[in-house]
Parts: structure tokens; sequence; C-alpha cells
């Protein structure tokens, strides 16, 4: 494709491009062979014309987002902004906590980003892109339904006029098939992509080649630990902003019968039963914040949950326990109680999507097994 002007880059669709390049290719070719090209340029001035409408259309619905300031990265929120307008590529490296996830497609937002193309967010999990599609659109209050969307497998929450878009990275690179060029997007955002799995891999190798097939593809790569010197060379030198998170005191507490027999004779402690003792120290002890109970699948989850609903926790009033496990093939309804707030004391039980994924309100208790 022949480069376009930066006027045109700007102002047009990014789905439009190719066949704008296209036009103008055949305008060269023909008068270069003293052929007539009125045909070719009212074609491409009809194009144009569309394609900035279009555009002007998607800018006019982009709100001016609010930023909390509480967020440790509302203190780089302008530095970020500028490294994404003057680079293709961006790699910001932001500790759990510092709000990188929820406010980078937000400070995307201010640029402009997300009116010649959508917002692409990639998340490694399913929930955690429910998750973040449902967090933005409450964010983003006063947009239109549908302004933030998301896809996952089996799942499309797109809609035509929809500018941002959650989604897995595998739902990403499956759609390098039918769009070589990612052309549906004029922003791409790689979160959490310190988990390395393949399909953040090869995602990684393909935008390094396309960033320079299209100049006005901005893409951020965004991590909670990332070896930020190795990843910017592999882009080239690409501008590299830490962000620190915000960190709590906290206590911890080692079972010993968790990991070791006393006796020879002695039998290791059953998992749920050393779980179901850990939850019954901290009901006596205290009836504030939620628990949260790492473990490592789905049917370890399952065989938690009904150890722990055999267990006789204490009350306080009205007040009484909820046990609420969180995977990845659990209906959205099931999912989103996790989110809820709750009057009662919540017990969550959950795989590994808990630990830098998504975040779990109201949790001040953690159990790791």
């Amino acid at each position: 494709m022949i480069p376009l002007p930066p006027e045109i880059l700007s102002s047009t669709l990014a789905s439009d491009h190719p066949r704008i390049a296209a036009l103008l290719a055949a305008i060269d070719g023909r008068a270069g062979r003293g052929r007539g090209v009125e045909r070719e340029k009212a074609l491409l001035a009809d194009l144009i014309e569309r394609s900035r409408g279009r555009h002007a259309a998607r800018l006019a619905r982009i709100p001016a987002p609010r930023f909390p300031e509480d967020l440790p990265i509302a203190q780089h929120r302008d530095e970020i902004a500028r490294l994404v307008r003057e680079h293709p590529v961006t790699i910001v490296c932001g500790e759990t906590g510092s709000g990188k996830t929820t406010q980078i497609p937000k400070i995307c937002l201010t640029l402009g980003r997300g009116a010649a193309g959508l917002i692409g967010c990639t998340q490694p999990r399913r929930i955690a892109a429910r998750s973040l599609a449902n967090r933005l659109a409450q964010e983003l209050a006063g947009t239109p339904k549908g302004f933030v969307g998301h896809k996952i497998r089996f799942q499309d929450a797109t809609r035509p006029d929809t500018v941002v878009k959650v989604m897995t990275d595998g739902i990403l690179l499956a759609e390098t098939h039918s769009d070589r060029e990612l052309r549906a997007y004029d922003t791409i955002i790689i979160d959490e992509a310190h988990e390395r799995s393949l399909n953040v891999d090869f995602l990684l190798g393909y935008l390094k080649r396309l960033v320079v097939e299209r100049p006005e593809l901005k893409v951020v790569v965004t991590s909670a630990t990332i070896d930020t010197e190795r990843f910017s060379k592999f882009f080239d030198g690409a501008p590299v902003i830490e962000v620190s998170g915000r960190t709590y005191p906290v206590e911890v507490r080692y079972r010993p019968e968790f990991f070791e027999v006393e006796e020879e004779d002695d039998e290791p402690v059953d998992l749920n039963e050393a779980i179901a003792k850990a939850v019954d120290e901290l009901a006596r002890e205290s009836r504030d914040g939620d628990i949260l109970v790492f473990l490592p699948g789905e049917r370890e989850i399952r065989e938690a949950a009904e150890a722990l609903r055999k267990l006789s926790l204490p009350k306080v009033g009205k007040q009484h326990t909820e046990i609420l496990p969180l995977y990845s093939r659990l209906s959205a309804e099931e999912q989103d109680r996790v989110f809820e707030r709750s009057a009662h004391r919540r017990i969550v039980l959950a795989t590994n999507v808990a630990e830098t994924s998504l975040t779990v309100p109201g949790i001040h208790y953690v159990i790791d097994s």
C-alpha cells in the first residue's frame, strides 16, 4: 500500500485506507500512461468525504473521561498521553492496583483514539474481559449503550458503533485471519503481557510488523511485572513508563499443619480441612471484610465450597456468610455476583484469575492454598 498523506490518515477511518491507497495508485498509474483519471478522482473524493464524515461522527461520540485522582496512574496521565501520541508503541509497567487496566483506555479516548477505528484491549481471561468491560462502562457514565463492548468465546457483546472493545487475546489473534492488518482498530492495548502466553507472544510479534505497515496505529503494552528493557529493545527502543501501585500493610500468617506432619504416624491435613480451620479462625476474630481463597481449579473450588457450607460459622445479628465460587466455566450471572457489594460476609473461592487479571472488591483476608 502506498503511503497516505498525514491529513488523510488522521481524518479518515482506518478501514478505508487500503481503498484510498488503491485509488491513489490507480490515478498515478493512469496519469503516467496518459489516460483519463476523472472517474477515479471522483471516486476518491467521494470515498474520502464519506470516510471523513464517519470519522467525525465517531469523534463526536467520544466523551471527556473523568479520572479517579486516588489511583497512582493519575500522576502519570499526561506523560502516558504524550508518549502514546508521539510513539507507535508505548510500554507501561504498572504494579497491581495502579489503575493501568481501567485508565489507559480512557487516556486513549482523551487523545481522540477510537475515531478512526476501535480501541481494542486484550485480557488473558474471559472473566477479566467481561469484568473490565463492565467497569469501563460504569466509569464512562453517560455514553450510549454499546459504547464499551466485549467479545469472548461464544459471546459477542459489541455493536457497529462500539468504540472500546475488550476481548481475550485469543479473539484478537483469531481476527488476524479475516483482517490481516487489523484495520478495525486504530489503537490496540495488550494488557497483562507478563502472563506470556503463546497468544500474547504471537500478538506482540505480529504487532511489531504491523506498526511499520500502519504508521497511524498505536500500540500500548502493559504489565504488572515485565522485563522492560527486553520489551523496549524488541520494539526498537519503545519508551517505557513505570507506575507504582498502592500498597497496604499486610500481616502474613503461616499454618504449619498445612505443610508438614508433626509425627510419623500423623496424616497430612486435608486441603479443605485446612481452609475450614483458617476461615473459622478469621470468622471468630473479626466480622469485617470478605475472604478470598485461592485454589488450583474448579474441582477444588467445588469441594472447598461444600466443606465450608458444612462449617458452622458464627453470625452477627442477621449477617450470615455467602460462599461465592469464581472460575471461567461459571455463567456470567454467577461471575458477576463476586463484584457486587453485599450486606453479608463473602468467602470468594477463586482460581489465580483474581491474582492480577481483576480486582475483587471488599477483600480483607486472603487464604493461599
